[in-house]
Protein backbone atom coordinates (compact mmCIF):
# COMPACT_ATOMS: atom_id res chain seq x y z
CA UNK A 1 0.00 0.00 0.00
CA UNK A 2 1.28 3.56 -0.75
CA UNK A 3 0.27 6.68 0.76
CA UNK A 4 0.39 10.06 -1.71
CA UNK A 5 -0.79 13.36 -0.86
CA UNK A 6 -1.96 15.84 -3.12
CA UNK A 7 -1.58 19.55 -2.31
CA UNK A 8 -3.76 21.95 -4.43
CA UNK A 9 -2.55 25.62 -4.05
CA UNK A 10 -5.65 27.21 -4.76
CA UNK A 11 -6.05 31.65 -5.25
CA UNK A 12 -8.28 31.44 -2.58
CA UNK A 13 -7.95 28.02 -0.64
CA UNK A 14 -5.11 25.73 -0.30
CA UNK A 15 -6.82 22.08 -0.16
CA UNK A 16 -4.48 18.64 1.03
CA UNK A 17 -5.70 15.54 0.44
CA UNK A 18 -4.35 12.40 1.41
CA UNK A 19 -4.86 8.80 0.14
CA UNK A 20 -3.50 4.90 0.36
CA UNK A 21 -3.73 3.43 -3.14
CA UNK A 22 -2.35 0.23 -4.53
CA UNK A 23 -2.59 -0.52 -8.32
CA UNK A 24 -5.39 1.28 -9.84
CA UNK A 25 -7.73 1.44 -6.40
CA UNK A 26 -7.49 4.08 -4.09
CA UNK A 27 -9.16 5.27 -0.56
CA UNK A 28 -9.12 8.56 1.20
CA UNK A 29 -7.16 9.12 4.29
CA UNK A 30 -7.19 12.38 5.18
CA UNK A 31 -8.77 15.66 3.68
CA UNK A 32 -8.70 19.29 4.53
CA UNK A 33 -9.10 23.14 3.12
CA UNK A 34 -7.93 26.46 4.48
CA UNK A 35 -8.98 29.82 2.94
CA UNK A 36 -5.28 31.50 2.35
CA UNK A 37 -6.26 34.34 0.44
CA UNK A 38 -2.90 33.87 -1.61
CA UNK A 39 -4.34 36.18 -4.26
CA UNK A 40 -5.97 38.75 -1.65
CA UNK A 41 -3.78 42.13 -1.89
CA UNK A 42 -2.16 42.13 -5.48
CA UNK A 43 -3.73 39.66 -7.53
CA UNK A 44 -4.74 42.17 -10.26
CA UNK A 45 -1.15 43.92 -9.85
CA UNK A 46 0.22 40.03 -10.91
CA UNK A 47 2.08 39.44 -7.54
CA UNK A 48 1.40 38.04 -4.08
CA UNK A 49 1.35 39.98 -1.28
CA UNK A 50 3.62 39.41 1.31
CA UNK A 51 1.42 38.57 3.91
CA UNK A 52 -0.22 36.30 1.20
CA UNK A 53 3.24 34.54 1.12
CA UNK A 54 3.50 33.98 4.78
CA UNK A 55 -0.21 32.47 4.87
CA UNK A 56 0.64 30.21 2.55
CA UNK A 57 3.70 29.27 4.00
CA UNK A 58 2.60 28.94 7.50
CA UNK A 59 -0.71 26.37 5.56
CA UNK A 60 1.98 24.54 3.63
CA UNK A 61 4.04 24.58 7.19
CA UNK A 62 1.13 22.90 8.58
CA UNK A 63 0.67 20.42 5.58
CA UNK A 64 3.72 18.92 5.65
CA UNK A 65 3.99 18.39 9.47
CA UNK A 66 0.68 16.43 8.56
CA UNK A 67 1.96 14.60 5.83
CA UNK A 68 4.92 13.82 7.95
CA UNK A 69 2.63 12.72 10.83
CA UNK A 70 0.56 10.25 8.33
CA UNK A 71 3.88 8.64 7.06
CA UNK A 72 3.26 9.94 3.59
CA UNK A 73 5.97 8.76 0.92
CA UNK A 74 5.08 11.63 -2.12
CA UNK A 75 3.85 14.75 -1.75
CA UNK A 76 2.38 16.60 -5.11
CA UNK A 77 1.92 19.97 -5.38
CA UNK A 78 0.73 22.45 -7.87
CA UNK A 79 -0.03 25.76 -8.02
CA UNK A 80 -3.10 27.95 -10.01
CA UNK A 81 -3.84 30.72 -11.27
CA UNK A 82 -2.13 33.09 -8.64
CA UNK A 83 1.14 31.54 -8.50
CA UNK A 84 1.36 31.49 -12.13
CA UNK A 85 0.76 35.31 -12.87
CA UNK A 86 2.69 36.17 -10.69
CA UNK A 87 5.70 38.35 -11.49
CA UNK A 88 7.42 37.51 -8.03
CA UNK A 89 6.31 33.23 -7.88
CA UNK A 90 9.54 31.87 -8.11
CA UNK A 91 10.39 33.72 -4.86
CA UNK A 92 7.69 32.12 -3.07
CA UNK A 93 8.21 28.81 -4.92
CA UNK A 94 11.73 28.87 -3.37
CA UNK A 95 10.78 30.15 -0.16
CA UNK A 96 8.31 27.05 0.16
CA UNK A 97 11.10 25.05 -1.20
CA UNK A 98 14.17 26.18 0.93
CA UNK A 99 11.94 25.96 4.36
CA UNK A 100 9.93 22.82 3.80
CA UNK A 101 11.60 20.87 0.53
CA UNK A 102 8.16 20.72 -1.00
CA UNK A 103 8.31 21.38 -4.68
CA UNK A 104 5.47 23.15 -6.48
CA UNK A 105 4.40 22.23 -10.09
CA UNK A 106 2.87 25.70 -11.20
CA UNK A 107 0.39 24.54 -13.75
CA UNK A 108 -0.91 26.31 -17.10
CA UNK A 109 -4.33 27.19 -17.54
CA UNK A 110 -4.93 24.51 -20.32
CA UNK A 111 -3.64 21.70 -17.75
CA UNK A 112 -5.67 23.09 -15.30
CA UNK A 113 -9.20 22.68 -16.87
CA UNK A 114 -7.41 18.96 -18.26
CA UNK A 115 -7.00 17.67 -14.67
CA UNK A 116 -10.49 18.98 -13.39
CA UNK A 117 -11.89 17.06 -16.16
CA UNK A 118 -10.49 13.92 -14.76
CA UNK A 119 -11.05 14.07 -11.61
CA UNK A 120 -15.17 15.48 -12.44
CA UNK A 121 -14.98 12.50 -14.49
CA UNK A 122 -14.14 9.73 -12.18
CA UNK A 123 -16.72 8.94 -10.50
CA UNK A 124 -19.46 10.10 -13.05
CA UNK A 125 -22.34 8.49 -14.59
CA UNK A 126 -24.07 11.27 -17.08
CA UNK A 127 -24.42 10.00 -20.58
CA UNK A 128 -25.39 13.64 -22.08
CA UNK A 129 -22.61 16.07 -23.12
CA UNK A 130 -22.04 18.38 -20.08
CA UNK A 131 -20.03 21.77 -19.30
CA UNK A 132 -17.70 21.82 -16.31
CA UNK A 133 -17.91 24.87 -14.61
CA UNK A 134 -14.61 25.34 -12.14
CA UNK A 135 -15.49 28.51 -10.11
CA UNK A 136 -11.78 29.89 -8.61
CA UNK A 137 -10.14 32.83 -7.33
CA UNK A 138 -7.71 33.40 -9.97
CA UNK A 139 -9.30 31.72 -12.91
CA UNK A 140 -12.46 29.78 -13.71
CA UNK A 141 -12.01 26.61 -16.08
CA UNK A 142 -14.74 25.53 -18.20
CA UNK A 143 -14.71 22.56 -20.28
CA UNK A 144 -17.05 20.72 -22.83
CA UNK A 145 -17.52 16.69 -23.43
CA UNK A 146 -19.03 13.87 -21.77
CA UNK A 147 -18.31 11.27 -20.17
CA UNK A 148 -15.71 9.73 -22.53
CA UNK A 149 -14.25 12.90 -24.29
CA UNK A 150 -12.86 15.64 -23.23
CA UNK A 151 -13.87 18.43 -26.30
CA UNK A 152 -12.96 21.66 -25.24
CA UNK A 153 -10.99 23.09 -22.72
CA UNK A 154 -10.22 26.87 -21.65
CA UNK A 155 -9.27 28.79 -18.57
CA UNK A 156 -10.25 32.11 -17.82
CA UNK A 157 -8.78 35.02 -15.85
CA UNK A 158 -11.84 35.86 -14.07
CA UNK A 159 -11.65 34.49 -10.94
CA UNK A 160 -13.79 35.49 -7.94
CA UNK A 161 -10.66 37.06 -6.08
CA UNK A 162 -9.48 39.21 -9.48
CA UNK A 163 -13.16 40.84 -9.59
CA UNK A 164 -13.35 41.80 -6.10
CA UNK A 165 -10.55 43.47 -5.71
CA UNK A 166 -11.27 44.92 -9.22
CA UNK A 167 -14.25 47.73 -7.69
CA UNK A 168 -15.45 48.68 -4.61
CA UNK A 169 -18.68 47.08 -4.06
CA UNK A 170 -21.83 48.44 -2.08
CA UNK A 171 -23.16 46.61 0.85
CA UNK A 172 -25.81 44.52 -0.82
CA UNK A 173 -24.33 44.04 -4.32
CA UNK A 174 -25.89 47.18 -6.19
CA UNK A 175 -27.74 45.99 -9.79
CA UNK A 176 -24.52 48.49 -11.20
CA UNK A 177 -22.29 46.17 -9.49
CA UNK A 178 -24.02 43.12 -10.70
CA UNK A 179 -23.75 44.49 -14.02
CA UNK A 180 -20.10 45.36 -13.68
CA UNK A 181 -19.62 41.27 -13.06
CA UNK A 182 -21.40 40.29 -15.95
CA UNK A 183 -19.90 42.65 -18.35
CA UNK A 184 -16.38 41.60 -16.79
CA UNK A 185 -17.49 37.64 -17.65
CA UNK A 186 -18.92 38.57 -20.94
CA UNK A 187 -15.83 40.24 -22.05
CA UNK A 188 -13.28 37.75 -20.19
CA UNK A 189 -14.90 34.92 -22.48
CA UNK A 190 -14.69 36.64 -25.30
CA UNK A 191 -16.76 34.35 -27.96
CA UNK A 192 -15.91 31.11 -26.45
CA UNK A 193 -19.62 29.99 -25.62
CA UNK A 194 -20.47 30.87 -29.68
CA UNK A 195 -22.46 28.02 -30.98
CA UNK A 196 -22.21 26.04 -27.66
CA UNK A 197 -25.43 24.17 -27.14
CA UNK A 198 -25.37 22.32 -24.08
CA UNK A 199 -28.29 21.72 -21.26
CA UNK A 200 -26.53 20.11 -18.75
CA UNK A 201 -24.02 22.25 -16.17
CA UNK A 202 -21.63 19.97 -13.59
CA UNK A 203 -20.05 22.32 -10.77
CA UNK A 204 -17.05 21.25 -9.79
CA UNK A 205 -16.67 21.25 -5.95
CA UNK A 206 -16.18 24.80 -3.89
CA UNK A 207 -18.88 27.32 -4.18
CA UNK A 208 -21.06 24.64 -5.66
CA UNK A 209 -21.12 22.80 -2.31
CA UNK A 210 -21.29 25.49 -0.22
CA UNK A 211 -24.27 26.80 -2.08
CA UNK A 212 -26.00 22.99 -1.80
CA UNK A 213 -25.63 23.62 2.19
CA UNK A 214 -27.47 26.51 1.98
CA UNK A 215 -30.04 25.07 0.09
CA UNK A 216 -30.56 21.90 1.78
CA UNK A 217 -29.18 23.22 4.89
CA UNK A 218 -27.08 20.19 5.39
CA UNK A 219 -23.53 19.38 4.76
CA UNK A 220 -22.52 18.62 1.61
CA UNK A 221 -22.17 14.13 1.16
CA UNK A 222 -19.10 13.17 1.01
CA UNK A 223 -17.73 11.77 -2.71
CA UNK A 224 -21.36 12.03 -4.22
CA UNK A 225 -22.47 13.47 -7.34
CA UNK A 226 -25.80 15.96 -6.63
CA UNK A 227 -28.68 16.94 -9.20
CA UNK A 228 -30.15 20.37 -7.86
CA UNK A 229 -33.44 21.51 -8.74
CA UNK A 230 -32.62 24.30 -11.11
CA UNK A 231 -35.68 26.75 -9.49
CA UNK A 232 -34.86 26.13 -6.18
CA UNK A 233 -30.79 26.71 -6.93
CA UNK A 234 -31.61 29.90 -8.58
CA UNK A 235 -33.56 31.11 -5.69
CA UNK A 236 -30.68 30.32 -3.53
CA UNK A 237 -28.09 32.14 -5.84
CA UNK A 238 -30.84 35.79 -5.85
CA UNK A 239 -30.78 35.53 -2.26
CA UNK A 240 -26.78 35.14 -1.54
CA UNK A 241 -26.47 37.91 -4.40
CA UNK A 242 -28.45 39.91 -2.38
CA UNK A 243 -27.29 39.33 0.94
CA UNK A 244 -25.42 41.63 3.12
CA UNK A 245 -22.23 40.95 4.16
CA UNK A 246 -23.18 41.29 7.92
CA UNK A 247 -26.17 37.67 7.15
CA UNK A 248 -23.37 36.08 5.18
CA UNK A 249 -20.62 36.28 8.15
CA UNK A 250 -23.23 34.71 10.66
CA UNK A 251 -23.71 31.88 7.92
CA UNK A 252 -21.69 28.83 9.26
CA UNK A 253 -21.98 27.05 5.99
CA UNK A 254 -20.04 29.38 4.39
CA UNK A 255 -16.30 29.49 4.98
CA UNK A 256 -14.34 32.50 5.80
CA UNK A 257 -13.01 33.03 2.68
CA UNK A 258 -15.96 32.74 0.31
CA UNK A 259 -17.89 34.93 2.71
CA UNK A 260 -17.23 37.72 0.96
CA UNK A 261 -17.21 36.75 -2.32
CA UNK A 262 -20.02 34.31 -2.60
CA UNK A 263 -22.22 36.79 -4.18
CA UNK A 264 -19.58 36.95 -6.80
CA UNK A 265 -19.84 33.11 -7.29
CA UNK A 266 -23.53 33.44 -6.92
CA UNK A 267 -23.64 35.61 -10.24
CA UNK A 268 -21.12 34.00 -12.00
CA UNK A 269 -23.22 30.39 -11.55
CA UNK A 270 -26.76 32.25 -12.57
CA UNK A 271 -24.98 34.42 -15.36
CA UNK A 272 -23.88 30.75 -16.79
CA UNK A 273 -26.82 29.28 -16.63
CA UNK A 274 -28.80 31.64 -18.43
CA UNK A 275 -26.21 31.97 -21.26
CA UNK A 276 -26.48 28.62 -21.98
CA UNK A 277 -29.88 28.33 -21.20
CA UNK A 278 -28.74 25.22 -19.33
CA UNK A 279 -31.62 22.85 -17.82
CA UNK A 280 -29.72 20.46 -15.72
CA UNK A 281 -27.14 21.15 -12.67
CA UNK A 282 -25.00 18.72 -11.05
CA UNK A 283 -22.23 19.10 -8.31
CA UNK A 284 -19.27 16.98 -8.86
CA UNK A 285 -17.46 16.40 -5.26
CA UNK A 286 -14.27 15.75 -6.95
CA UNK A 287 -11.80 18.70 -8.71
CA UNK A 288 -8.79 19.18 -9.86
CA UNK A 289 -6.36 17.60 -7.16
CA UNK A 290 -8.93 14.09 -7.74
CA UNK A 291 -7.79 14.62 -11.16
CA UNK A 292 -3.97 14.65 -10.11
CA UNK A 293 -4.41 11.57 -8.58
CA UNK A 294 -6.22 10.08 -11.21
CA UNK A 295 -3.44 11.21 -13.48
CA UNK A 296 -0.63 9.91 -10.92
CA UNK A 297 -2.26 6.38 -9.93
CA UNK A 298 -3.30 5.84 -13.43
CA UNK A 299 -7.25 5.38 -12.46
CA UNK A 300 -9.40 4.16 -14.70
CA UNK A 301 -12.10 7.80 -15.35
CA UNK A 302 -14.76 5.18 -15.03
CA UNK A 303 -13.64 3.32 -11.97
CA UNK A 304 -15.34 4.72 -8.70
CA UNK A 305 -13.05 6.09 -5.87
CA UNK A 306 -13.53 4.14 -2.90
Amino acid sequence: MNRLAVIDLGTNTFNLLVVDYEGCQHKEVYATKVGVGLGLGGINENRIAPEAQQRGLDTLTNYVQKCDELSVKQIVAFGTSAIRNATNSEQFIQKVKAQLNLDIEVVSGQREAELIYQGVTLGLDVQEPFIIMDIGGGSTEFILGDKHRLKETASFEIGAARIYQSRNFQDPYSQEDINFIEDYLNAGVGHFFDGVSVEQLIGASGSFETFFEILNDQPYPAHQYVQLNKEELMKVLDRIIHSTLSQREADTRIIPIRKKMAPIAAIKIRWIIRKLNIQKIMISPYSLKEGVISETIGINKNDNAK
